[in-house]
């Protein structure tokens, strides 16, 4: 290190010239430290935030990587007696589910309400009164009686050759509409529904049914608030979940949850 001395200055004001170029320099070591803590912070947190972006990302992938079953794209749930019921979300799923989907084993179930989906329980026939009770239940929830804050609704099931798309003379059925003949056995369920986290995966239905897969679940019933904002409830309620998957288990109309 070099030291430049002033010959025209005396040796206390050579020194304190140095003095006061240390005490500036010591400052600007301590604002260089200064500095590189708040950077050092705030690599951190940018190294949080990006560990959390490739954990949201890792879990997207695996929602779309996961494999969907044909009968995800209708209104699902398996029974407390572990029997599959779909259901319509519209005229044109109902007309697929009877007409695709409907064996001579299920069981049909549906309301003298317009505009209601039709259900089918698979392999109905041999399924007890709990399942029943349960289909009958997706049906009140995703039927009007649910927009309309009913708390219990009337339900009915048939067999499959009881369901037809003749029409008597001079009727026309619209898409989605079946003609029903003969006896029709009546159900009265509450208008009410659970869904529920089994891994990262939401499901819902019946809360009996629900409960068969999983402790973690909340009970909706009709109300005011908006299916976006109830989503988001219960997303928090059960820790987890996606609220698209949420919303697509939720009956068209507001909701609440139960406490």
């Amino acid at each position: 290190m070099e030291i430049e001395i002033d010959l025209n200055k005396s040796v206390d004001e050579n020194a304190g010239v140095y003095f006061n170029l240390a005490k500036k320099a010591k400052k600007k070591l301590e604002g260089a430290r200064g500095a590189l803590k708040e950077s050092q912070k705030k690599l951190e947190k940018l190294q949080q935030e990006e560990g959390k972006f490739w954990e949201e990302e890792q879990k997207r992938r695996e929602k779309k990587e996961r494999k969907r079953e044909w009968y995800e794209k209708f209104h699902w749930f398996f029974s407390s007696e572990d029997f599959l019921c779909i259901g319509g979300k519209d005229a044109t799923t109902n007309e697929i589910i009877v007409k695709k989907h409907l064996d001579k084993e299920d069981l049909v179930l549906h309301t003298d309400m317009a505009g209601s989906p039709f259900f089918v329980i698979k392999n109905g026939q041999e399924a007890g009164a709990k399942t029943k009770e349960e289909a009958a239940q997706a049906v009140a929830v995703y039927s009007r009686a649910w927009k309309l804050g009913h708390t219990t609704a009337d339900v009915f099931w048939v067999k499959p050759e009881q369901v037809s798309k003749e029409a008597q003379a001079g009727e026309h059925l619209a898409k989605g509409s079946f003609m029903v003949y003969g006896k029709t056995n009546y159900l009265h369920p509450k208008v009410e529904y659970a869904l529920g986290l089994v891994g990262e995966q939401i499901i819902g239905g019946p809360q009996t049914a629900v409960e068969k897969k999983t402790k973690n679940l909340v009970v909706v019933f009709p109300g005011r608030e908006k299916k976006s904002s109830l989503a988001k409830k219960i997303k928090s309620r059960l820790k987890s979940g996606d609220l698209d998957e949420i919303i697509k288990f939720l009956p068209a109309g507001g909701g609440e949850l139960k406490k």
